[in-house]
């Protein structure tokens, strides 16, 4: 399958940053509410999820699923299990962020939901770009002003931050101290982290 896009219902104001995000060939599941964004990233949608709830419902020809109301799953989570029964193995989720922490932080725990089911995930907003470092070294390119590692997973061992202005050798990041914020790669430098053992959540930002 194609990479698999889900938007959201959160606040978007920085379409001019979301929007060169996506790809023509992306399969785009729009949950609900996030219908308000279709105009503004002007990206039709290929599959319509939600319980309609927060907005109408559309009278469209476009594939629709209808959830109810009383369900363990939010709209956004039954999309990303219906991107994984699809066979996305690519997900970027845009417009999960913000607003509602409860939401929030159940947008960003389905990153280590895919990271574990082996799947590349990243979620994007107005401020940041996220992911999960794990099994594979990820690289930072010089353009982003500052990255931090949280860790939201039990406790990181042998953690590596390389060509960084904060630098980490085999290193441990628990929990309770979270102290690999607003760190910057150097200059023309790409930065690379690491861990040996456990999950990260990685956290690009713009400015």
């Amino acid at each position: 399958m194609k990479r698999c896009v889900i938007v959201g219902g959160a606040p978007i104001a920085r379409y001019d940053r979301i929007q060169p995000l996506l790809r023509d060939d992306d399969f785009v599941i729009y949950c609900d509410s996030g219908l308000k964004h279709q105009e503004k990233l002007n990206r039709k949608p290929d599959l319509i999820i939600g319980d309609f709830d927060s907005h109408e419902k559309p009278d469209t020809d476009i594939e629709t699923i209808v959830l109810p109301t009383v369900k363990d799953d939010t709209d956004t989570v039954y999309a990303v299990k219906e991107g994984l029964r699809r066979g996305a193995e690519d997900f970027l989720l845009l417009g999960v962020l913000g607003a509602r922490l409860d939401h929030t932080l159940a947008n960003v725990y389905s990153l280590i939901d895919l990271d574990e089911k082996g799947k590349n995930a990243v979620i994007a907003d107005d401020f940041s770009v996220m992911r999960i470092v794990s099994h594979s070294t990820v690289e930072i390119a010089p353009n982003w002003r500052f990255f931090s590692l949280v860790n939201i997973d039990g406790s990181a061992h042998g953690v590596t931050i390389r060509n960084a202005k904060y630098e980490l050798d085999d290193a441990e990041i628990p929990c309770s101290y979270q102290y690999a914020v607003s760190n910057e790669p150097l200059p023309n430098k790409t930065a690379a982290v690491s861990v040996r053992e456990g999950r990260l959540l990685l956290i690009c930002d713009y400015e």
